[in-house]
């Protein structure tokens, strides 16, 4: 088997590993956007077992948790070891008009999508402009 050796790779995975804090949780690269009524987080999580992930609500904030093991067979020599393993952490402090009891989640394909919803006070709505004619029959309706 041939080797490409990259000098920027592999200085950017030595100070990587002398950087490497494995008590540390690590971050999880994530999308949020507004799809109509909701918000949808999309995080990525490839290689995580579903079991290990965790996602609570406690208030106003948003808890995911996740475990990924490495992988160790006997008797393997790793050539390589470029993807990270550990526990990953992400905490995200939600707004007040979110909906914190209608909060779901899925995983699938290593992405963790979680569905919050937003609360009826905070949805657009329409507001309705007075015109004078409608004034003043408001106005001697009331007299």
């Amino acid at each position: 088997m041939t080797m490409y050796f990259d000098p920027f790779r592999e200085l950017d995975r030595v100070a990587g590993a002398l950087l490497d804090r494995r008590e540390n949780p690590r971050l999880m690269p994530m999308d949020v956007y507004r799809d109509g009524d909701r918000f949808v987080l999309s995080a990525d999580l490839p290689g995580v077992d579903p079991g290990s992930v965790d996602v609570d609500v406690d208030g106003q904030l948003l808890t995911i948790r996740a475990e990924r093991t490495a992988r160790s067979q006997e008797g393997v020599q790793w050539l390589t070891r470029e993807r990270p393993s550990g526990a990953y952490l992400r905490q995200i402090t939600l707004g007040k008009d979110v909906d914190t009891e209608g909060i779901s989640a899925h995983y699938e394909n290593g992405v963790l999508s979680v569905m919050i919803p937003v609360l009826e006070k905070a949805k657009p709505r329409k507001i309705e402009i007075a015109t004078s004619a409608k004034r003043s029959a408001v106005e001697s309706g009331k007299k």
